[in-house]
């Protein structure tokens, strides 16, 4: 709860902060201890993606003929990607 002094309002350089000490009386050692951990972290990411599955229909070589099989179902797959 504030006092009749103290201001509930934030100041643009609290409102940019990336962390606010709310107890204890850190020195400058500290903070730059600090803030080099957070930026580390922060600057990690997260796991990497998998590699996504290849497109085959963009593949150069579906843009080549397949020789053509005449037979049961021939039709069918001669529409799909090899």
């Amino acid at each position: 709860m504030a006092g009749p002094q103290e201001s509930t309002e934030q100041t643009p350089e609290q409102r940019r902060a990336l962390f606010r000490v709310v107890r204890g009386n850190p020195d400058d050692h500290e903070l730059a201890a600090l803030t080099a951990v957070v930026a580390a972290a922060a600057g990690a990411g997260g796991p990497e993606r998998a590699p996504a599955a290849p497109d085959l229909w963009s593949h150069p070589a579906s843009q080549l003929r397949a020789p053509l099989v005449a037979g049961r179902g021939a039709w069918r797959a001669s529409g799909l990607p090899r």
